[in-house]
């Protein structure tokens, strides 16, 4: 029985030298890295709610400050993940270079991802468009219902849904036919040959004088555009606010059609004559 409590006491006299020489050699490492932890992660948040403040002040577009400053917390407290393994003793030389392997590998394989990441952080920074806009891109037409990281999604006129990625949205040809306030109109309406082109004018200027939503300032223009094979085509453009644009364009559209009819003015549709000789006796 003394040998046996001689032996346990040795044994405890040893696990108590290792005990102690564990926490004199990481005892430090342990609470610094535990105190990076706390302190890195505190400092990192702190930023990124410092950064979206200015961006607010800055009076910079919402949705690009909540994105720039989460992307900035995300990767500071990455940065205080890698320092805080550095101070516990872990070498980082060998897990910087897996991560980097394992980065660039996931970059390959995710390279459109990417692009599309790249073209929404594009769009959010210089504001090509916003919620709201009407845009033409990608040979799609919508409204622009949300702008995401990697997608913007449109609402077309007949209420479809539209997803286009950021990325060939970013880098292609757009149009926004949002971004000014007045927008021109242009209707090309054809009379009959022989018909009075001035009475035409005269009929168009009435139409427009009487639609209050066409703009007096610019001033509409009507012109003959092109002598066609079956009528005369008569060009008229007028300005309107852009929100008038579609509804004018129809208004329009149906008051020339109920109108010249009265006015004695004909709306011509393609058409051949053809000629009919009746031969001789001779022949």
């Amino acid at each position: 029985m003394e040998a046996l409590q001689n032996l346990d006491l040795g044994n405890l006299d040893v696990s108590t030298e290792v005990l102690l020489a564990f926490a004199m050699t990481y005892g430090p490492r342990i609470i610094g890295s535990v105190l990076t932890l706390v302190l890195g992660l505190w400092l990192a948040g702190l930023a990124g709610r410092v950064v979206k403040a200015m961006l607010s002040r800055g009076k910079v577009d919402p949705s690009l400050g909540s994105f720039l400053s989460s992307l900035l917390s995300i990767l500071l407290k990455v940065l205080v993940y890698i320092t805080a393994l550095g101070v516990l003793g872990i070498e980082m030389t060998s897990f910087i270079a897996i991560l980097g392997a394992a980065g660039l590998a996931i970059g390959l394989a995710l390279s459109g991802t990417l692009q599309n990441f790249a073209g929404g952080v594009m769009i959010l920074f210089f504001k090509y468009f916003k919620v709201g806009d009407f845009i033409e891109a990608q040979g799609y037409m919508g409204s622009v219902k949300e702008i995401q990281i990697f997608v913007t999604v449109l609402t077309t006129p007949d209420n479809k849904t539209i997803i286009l990625p950021n990325g060939p949205l970013a880098t292609g040809s757009l149009t926004n036919f949002s971004t000014e306030p007045l927008r021109r109109v242009d209707w090309t309406f054809g009379i009959a040959y022989g018909d009075d082109v001035d009475k035409a004018y005269e009929v168009l200027g009435r139409l427009i004088a009487d639609d209050e939503r066409i703009l007096k300032d610019p001033a509409p223009f009507m012109a003959v555009s092109a002598l066609a094979d079956s009528s005369v085509n008569i060009v008229l453009r007028a300005w309107v606010n852009a929100g008038d644009f579609w509804p004018v364009h129809f208004k329009m559209n149906e008051m020339v059609y109920k109108t010249f009819d009265k006015e004695g003015l004909s709306i011509p549709f393609p058409q051949r004559d053809v000629h009919i000789y009746q031969a001789g006796p001779s022949e």
